[in-house]
């Protein structure tokens, strides 16, 4: 009798170019289920972290604006995700304003891990555990593309900003934090 040695690919939901990817199963699901599964073979594996914005610019060689930064806040306790270039900082205040909250915080790394199913620095635009509010600063629509952690603090993803948006279900409001 001969056996054979089941791979990720033998999953149900997961096809060789997902497992390959480098990208989290649950995000490789994600893209699948999209319809999204041609973009497997574009997600880059870094063997240093890419979990900062300006480690991940690095590593594609690309501008730091050109980064989408996946950021949970807690608006009156309830989660939302709030996507940002990598060269920017969120102002709550505008956050907390556009969402009608009383007060809005940045979340705690458990908070991130259960709402997402992924660790910081690794969170990606959409596929998460949990159904959240999402806003993108408009910013992010300045690029033709953007890239964004694929699940893991080691692995990006290319995609024009406009439907990575879309993918993501955000409303496009600006909450940029405005240097003087």
């Amino acid at each position: 009798m001969t056996t054979t040695a089941a791979t990720d690919a033998d999953e149900p939901g997961n096809s060789v170019t997902a497992a390959a990817s480098g990208a989290h199963p649950r995000f490789a699901e994600a893209l699948d289920a999209l319809g999204l599964a041609t973009l497997h073979p574009r997600i880059r594996r870094f063997p240093d972290a890419t979990r900062t914005a300006a480690e991940a610019a690095a590593a594609i060689g690309c501008e730091l604006s050109q980064i989408c930064k996946s950021l949970i806040f807690a608006a009156d306790g309830v989660p939302v995700l709030v996507l940002m270039d990598g060269a920017s900082r969120v102002d709550v205040e505008l956050v907390r304003k556009e969402l009608g909250a009383q007060k809005v915080t940045r979340a705690a790394a458990d908070v991130v891990r259960e709402t997402t199913g992924y660790a910081i620095g690794g969170v990606p635009p959409f596929g998460h555990r949990t159904r959240t509010r999402v806003l993108a600063d408009r910013s992010l629509l300045a690029h033709d593309v953007v890239w964004a952690a694929a699940g893991t603090p080691h692995t990006v993803f290319p995609m024009a900003p406009g439907t990575l948006v879309a993918h993501a279900g955000a409303t496009v409001v600006d909450v940029r934090e405005r240097t003087a």
